[in-house]
């Protein structure tokens, strides 16, 4: 996957721990400047796609993340 959208990420100008937070208020601190991304769905589907399970990408914390795979995992019709 292309990954040149991480160049206009908001997040490139906040110190990486901010998007690794321990704590609820941190999650929503970090999705809070990633509501305003102009790169939040291309980030989204990178976390997706490589399956990453820490932190917040694409707004998301990694519960949101893990539900999102869930349902698509159902809603994807399997070819036989």
């Amino acid at each position: 996957m292309d990954s040149e959208w991480m160049a206009a990420g908001l997040c490139r100008i906040e110190p990486p721990a901010m998007f690794f937070p321990s704590d609820g208020v941190g999650v929503e601190i970090a999705k809070r400047i990633c509501a305003e991304c102009p790169v939040k769905a291309p980030c989204l589907e990178y976390a997706l796609e490589n399956r990453i399970d820490h932190g917040v990408w694409g707004g998301t914390s990694e519960r949101q993340r893990r539900r999102i795979l869930k349902k698509r995992k159902t809603t994807i019709p399997v070819l036989v």
